[in-house]
């Protein structure tokens, strides 16, 4: 049963930003898909991001030649480079640069006009960054594996972790894959979190040794599926809910109920010229993440994890 909620934020309607310079400029050529549409796609879905961008450090995949040009990612600013993006404490993370925070509107659109495409988040809050409040698990298929086969290893990583009692959510990945979300109560460290959905992998591999593999790496994975644990490091990202993707078609990060599933015939299912009624339907299907909250402790000693392995 869905718990009481207030409703989610509603999406603004697609109109280009004023200060968006050239709107008119293609940036993905099988779309045909403009900066002026993309600045507008987030402009309307922004009330959304914004729910999975607070509290948490941001790294911002940047397209100046748009999809299929070089790319790379800015975790660090200069101050005033982005109007709106914030420059996070430095105590987050004494080693390196400030890094970036998004908590506004103005901030969404601002890197948009530097030609961000995908917005990325930490596993952790600004709040307990040395305690991860989510483990995900990224389903990366290899050659040759269809998309059916890649939901069926969705549910089957569902039930091992319900297995072992845990509460899951999934979402499509924009991109190739599907992402698979187990929200925390932030007591454990990274490494101790990080291990633990190492050994879940290790576990579906040894399992399943014909449809899953613990490698990473192209020739490992040629009809198999590799779930990607790594991303539960400290300071590791993964694209955010309602990101879109820099890929051709831009296909968006879209938060699912597990009965869609069937519904949906690709991980790229909704763009940005495809999704909008879909922002309709928001958040509701994780509209119990939040009060799914939970432990390691039990499940770690279910699945022959020893949190003392990862210290």
């Amino acid at each position: 049963m869905l718990h009481r909620r207030t409703p989610p934020p509603r999406p603004r309607p697609l109109s280009i930003p004023s200060f968006i310079t050239h709107p008119q400029r293609v940036i993905d050529p099988l779309s045909g898909v403009t900066k002026g549409e993309l600045a507008a796609y987030y402009e309307g879905v922004a009330p959304l991001l914004l729910q999975h961008l607070r509290s948490r450090p941001v790294a911002l995949l940047r397209a100046p030649a748009g999809v299929g040009g070089p790319f790379f990612f800015q975790k660090h600013a200069d101050p005033g480079e982005l109007p709106g993006v914030e420059l996070l404490d430095r105590g987050l993370d004494p080693a390196h640069e400030p890094h970036l925070g998004i908590a506004s509107r103005r901030g969404v659109l601002s890197a948009a006009q530097m030609n961000v495409v995908e917005f990325h988040t930490w596993g952790a809050t600004t709040r307990a960054i040395d305690r991860p409040d989510r483990i995900i698990f990224d389903l990366d298929p290899g050659a040759g594996v269809e998309w059916p086969a890649l939901r069926d290893a969705a549910r089957t990583l569902r039930a091992l972790l319900d297995e072992i009692g845990l509460v899951t959510f999934v979402k499509t990945s924009g991109g190739k894959g599907l992402h698979v979300l187990v929200p925390l109560t932030p007591r454990q460290g990274w490494d101790a979190v990080r291990g633990f959905a190492h050994a879940v992998v290790d576990e579906l591999a040894r399992r399943y040794p014909e449809r899953f593999v613990a490698k990473s790496g192209e020739r490992n994975r040629i009809g198999r599926i590799f779930i990607d644990y790594l991303r539960n490091g400290f300071a590791a990202t993964t694209v955010a809910a309602w990101s879109a993707r820099a890929r051709p078609g831009l296909g968006v990060s879209v938060p699912m109920a597990w009965d869609e599933l069937d519904s949906i015939g690709a991980a790229d299912h909704w763009t940005v010229r495809t999704v909008a009624q879909r922002l309709a339907v928001g958040d509701a299907p994780w509209a119990d993440y939040r009060h799914a909250r939970q432990g390691l402790t039990a499940a770690m000693k279910r699945i022959g994890f020893d949190p003392k392995e990862a210290a």
